[in-house]
Order: structure tokens, then sequence, then C-alpha cells
């Protein structure tokens, strides 16, 4: 799958990308017709409070699924996001296994 990362008004370290691009590799299992996914992860700094944004966005044939988590540090906030995607993912392959 081809992979593309942004980070939004911050530069991300390479330890953070590598962590974030390994846990969305491995929705790969889940379904093996993903085409690409993008991940994009930014600061929200609303209401005093420090909280982290990662959202997930996957193109399937036919489809593009998403997700969105916000969490008080990135990997938190990408744990919540790839579970999500993968409830999705498998809801998504058993539709197409129905048709």
């Amino acid at each position: 799958m081809k992979l593309q990362m942004h980070s939004i008004h911050f530069d991300a370290d390479t330890q953070l990308t590598e962590f974030v691009k390994q846990k969305v590799n491995k929705l790969e299992t889940f379904y093996d017709r993903i085409v690409e996914g993008e991940v994009f992860l930014k600061h929200n700094n609303s209401d005093g409070t420090d909280t982290k944004t990662v959202e997930i966005k996957l193109f399937v044939p036919g489809s593009t699924l998403f997700s969105q988590e916000n969490a008080p540090s990135f990997e938190a906030a990408a744990d919540a996001a790839v579970d999500a995607m993968r409830r999705q993912l498998k809801r998504f392959k058993e539709k197409q296994m129905t048709y």
C-alpha cells in the first residue's frame, strides 16, 4: 500500500512516522485490496488543552474510508484511529462478500 504522511503545522520525527506507518500497514491483513492511504497528524490547542489528532483516509476500490481520533498523545490517537479503521474495513469486506 502506498501511504502518504502529512504533519500539519509541525515536523514529525521519524520515530513517530514509522510507528504510524507500521500500525496502518497492519490494516492490510484485514483487507488486502487497499489502494493507498493518507495520514494527517495535527496539534489541537483549543480550550487550553493540547490534544493530538490522527486522521486516516484509506482508498479502496469503489469507496474511501475515513477515521479520526483525538488523544493526549499521537501514539494513543493512532491506536484508536487504526482500531476504528479496522472495524470499518471488516464491515466493508463483509458487504463486498454478500454481493
